[in-house]
């Protein structure tokens, strides 16, 4: 009898042990439910705008447009997660940096005064002021990569990205899957830029006759879309050739005089195209919230649109690629007064679109 007792004493010590260590071990992790992926088209509003140039293959919708804010405002795509885009692309700003040059996360400045950013489906022709994007969704992803802006490979950005549920899911929601990509987060950050417009300035209002002009700010037009006259016949700013349309731009390069051939320290397009009739040649930007966006040109070398106006009136340099549209801005130039140039810059004023630097549509969704 005490032998049995002693074997079943084990037994049941070793049940036990057997229990505890199946309690010990972890059940399986059930799989991430993941939310359902919601293709609902987002609603562009673009007022009296000509037709948006929306790519086929990434039409706009509301969880894609979401995501790319989320990731516009987001710090992890950058090394050691101290910088976002709108770091250097603040709505206040118009979108833009007023520092001449911005500052990466290693404190070291860019090479040239960050653009602004609105009404990008109507910029064509590529996009930074070299071109060397051809699209929105590769102009997204540069800056992420480049040492001097967010230093951090695409690799780890994605990786960061990944390990977040509140991406997994938005990612789902908006391409079907959790799966994490560059090239989904391109997709994501061109269409929420795709988004952001500025067509509410004073100018906008008077095109549709719900605002009037004042005298100077007439008198600015006037010659902002007046074409020079050598004879002295009337006085034109020339303006209108290089910033034209609704977006204030032919978003060609051109070369609008900055320096003579000596001087040449930026070769601009011409490091995209390598053709030598590029060299000096630069994006032209929109002038839509100029007054905004100081400072000025892709070097940020003038600090006040006073300065830009000297430039154009009697400033611009001679040089081989400089274009034959600022012949008449050589020495001695468009010879505009005092009162010309503060009537040119009232009219500008005129661009700024106030409800644009405010709609929470376009800022931090965190």
């Amino acid at each position: 009898m005490k032998k049995i007792a002693f074997l079943l004493t084990i037994s049941i010590s070793l049940l036990v042990l057997a229990c505890n260590k199946q309690t010990d071990t972890p059940p399986d992790p059930k799989p991430e439910v993941l939310p359902d992926y919601d293709p609902t088209p987002y609603s562009l509003d673009y007022s009296y705008f000509p037709n948006p140039t929306i790519p086929e293959d990434n039409l706009l919708t509301n969880q894609k447009v979401l995501l790319g804010r989320m990731l516009f405002y987001e710090k992890k795509l950058s090394k050691g997660e101290t910088q976002s885009c709108a770091d250097c692309h603040m709505q206040e700003d118009g979108f833009s940096d007023i520092r001449q040059f911005s500052i990466g996360v290693d404190e070291l400045p860019g090479r040239r005064q960050a653009m602004a950013i609105f009404n990008m489906a109507w910029h064509t022709n590529g996009f930074f002021w070299d071109g060397r994007a051809s699209s929105l969704r590769d102009q997204a992803l540069k800056p992420i990569q480049d040492p001097l802006e967010m230093n951090e490979t695409l690799e780890n950005a994605v990786s960061k990205l990944q390990a977040t549920k509140e991406y997994r899911f938005q990612f789902a929601r908006a391409f079907e899957d959790s799966t994490i990509t560059a090239e989904k987060m391109g997709l994501a950050m061109e269409q929420f830029m795709n988004t952001i417009l500025s067509m509410n300035s004073k100018y906008d209002q008077y095109l549709l006759g719900d605002a009037t002009l004042s005298e100077s700010e007439q008198r600015g037009h006037d010659l902002f879309f007046t074409e020079f006259d050598p004879n002295g016949l009337s006085k034109g700013g020339e303006c209108f050739h290089c910033h034209a349309g609704v977006n204030f731009t032919n978003n060609k390069y051109m070369n609008n005089g900055l320096d003579d051939e000596s001087s040449f320290t930026d070769l601009g397009y011409f490091e995209t195209t390598a053709a030598d009739a590029d060299k000096a040649k630069f994006k032209v930007p929109s002038l839509r919230n100029i007054a905004v966006t100081p400072p000025y040109m892709h070097d940020g070398r003038f600090a006040t649109l006073e300065e830009v106006l000297n430039h154009y009136n009697h400033g611009v340099k001679n040089s081989s690629t400089v274009d034959e549209l600022m012949q008449y801005n050589i020495s001695p130039g468009l010879q505009l007064t005092e009162q010309d140039k503060a009537d040119l810059i009232a009219f500008l004023n005129t661009l700024t679109d106030e409800s644009y630097l405010v709609n929470k549509d376009y800022s931090s969704p965190f």
